[in-house]
């Protein structure tokens, strides 16, 4: 029983030092903008965004957030203070970088936007793409095609997105 002990020990000081390490590790504030649609499909002028998509786009969003946030290594800004300024831009996937200067302005470091491009009904592309709030540098970038789906798999998207993609180039800055 006694041989363990030195073994319990180290181990115990090491997951000690590890914790130590991660809070000593500074947390970067982002700002995650709501995710936008963006329909390039030959319905685009009939058939206009629904209320359905825009539940999708914010589940989209906060399948985003929970991933920066369940990390330990940033907060999320929160962007609602900015509204009109966003609002004012249009769209942030047509404002060249607007979403930096923007989640400066709101205290962020980094500025997060998500777009989902309807082609058809059935189709869909989603890029994820963080920027650096005072260089307006992209830091992480994830796109995918989401193909023969609706807008119920655009959470599952982004969660792919996030773990297989954003997650990964964030880790590295």
């Amino acid at each position: 029983m006694t041989n363990g002990f030195p073994i319990c020990s180290l181990l115990l000081t090491a997951l000690l030092a590890s914790v130590q390490i991660a809070a000593a590790e500074p947390v970067k504030d982002i700002v995650v903008f709501d995710f936008e649609m963006m329909d390039s499909s030959a319905a685009a002028g009939i058939i206009p965004q629904d209320e359905i998509d825009t539940r999708y786009l914010v589940e989209s969003t906060q399948v985003a957030k929970a991933f920066l946030q369940s990390s330990g290594a940033y907060k999320i800004v929160d962007a609602k203070p900015a509204a009109t300024e966003v609002a004012q831009a249009g769209s942030l996937r047509s404002c060249k970088g607007c979403e930096a200067a923007i989640a400066s302005k709101l205290g962020g470091e980094l500025a997060m936007t998500g777009i989902v491009n309807r082609i058809s009904r059935t189709e869909f592309e989603m890029v994820i793409k963080v920027v650096d709030s005072d260089t307006g540098i992209p830091v992480a970038f994830g796109y995918t095609g989401l193909r023969m789906g609706a807008n119920y798999a655009w959470p599952r998207g982004a969660k792919w997105l996030m773990e297989q993609r954003v997650m990964a180039k964030l880790s590295d800055k």
